[in-house]
């Protein structure tokens, strides 16, 4: 094990849907709880935590578009339901003693922080976890993406993708029985074979500003700290 864990700073982008534990809708509050944890142990360890969720649990903007909707205003009403999932992501840290600030690409001072790059930088610097809500604040764009863009803003070491696998494979695993795993992967790679890992212009960004993402399981109990550590089990995407 490393004395010292390989990245200083990370953005952690978690799916709506992993939120919603064994639940068909909503917030199983202890998934909410046991990624609180894990973000705990890696502030433990002296890693900056920017977090970015997304609202799937709750609503999808393009449901609207595939059943003839405005696509705007539904990925506006997917916005709302990220700063839903966001504020219930600082209580869970905050009953377990860590500092934690919603900041919002949608201005909304009742419930939260308005976004600024400066701000979220001064609040990491501070030690806070910075749980980022509202994706990009545009339309069109995904939370992968706002996740992306949120971690070359803070200018972070690595973009941790948690989802309901392992890593990255070359088809779905759960249908595919042959599907193979990659260790390691580049972020030209991922795109050439249209991979899912997130989508193209996340990926793009993040190979733009030399950013590895590591995709992991979000349901491994202490699986993010793992990593972290140099341990665990997980798919690097990365040209170096």
């Amino acid at each position: 094990m490393p004395a010292n864990p390989p990245y200083r700073r990370v953005l952690l982008k978690a799916s709506g849907e992993a939120l919603m534990g064994k639940q068909g809708f909503g917030i199983d509050v202890s998934v909410a709880d046991q990624v609180a944890a894990d973000i705990a142990e890696a502030r433990a360890l002296g890693v900056e935590v920017g977090l970015v969720i997304g609202g799937g649990n709750i609503f999808r903007g393009v449901a609207v578009a595939s059943a003839g909707g405005d696509r705007v205003t539904g990925d506006h009403m997917g916005m709302l339901a990220t700063v839903i999932n966001s504020l219930a992501m600082r209580t869970s840290l905050v009953k377990i003693g860590v500092d934690a600030v919603v900041l919002s690409a949608i201005a909304m001072p009742e419930l939260c922080e308005s976004f600024s790059q400066r701000k979220a930088t001064a609040y990491m610097n501070a030690g806070k976890v910075v749980i980022f809500a509202g994706g990009t604040g545009n339309p069109f764009f995904t939370t992968d993406s706002a996740a992306a863009l949120r971690a070359a803003e803070i200018g972070a070491d690595a973009l941790f993708k948690g989802t309901q696998v392992d890593g990255v494979y070359s088809a779905d695993p759960k249908n595919n029985p042959d599907a193979r795993r990659y260790d390691r992967i580049t972020h030209r790679e991922v795109l050439q074979k249209g991979l899912a890992v997130m989508d193209t212009a996340a990926i793009a960004l993040a190979r733009e500003n030399n950013i590895p993402i590591i995709v992991y399981s979000i349901h491994e109990k202490g699986g993010f700290g793992a990593i972290l550590k140099g341990e665990g089990r997980c798919t690097i995407v990365s040209d170096d």
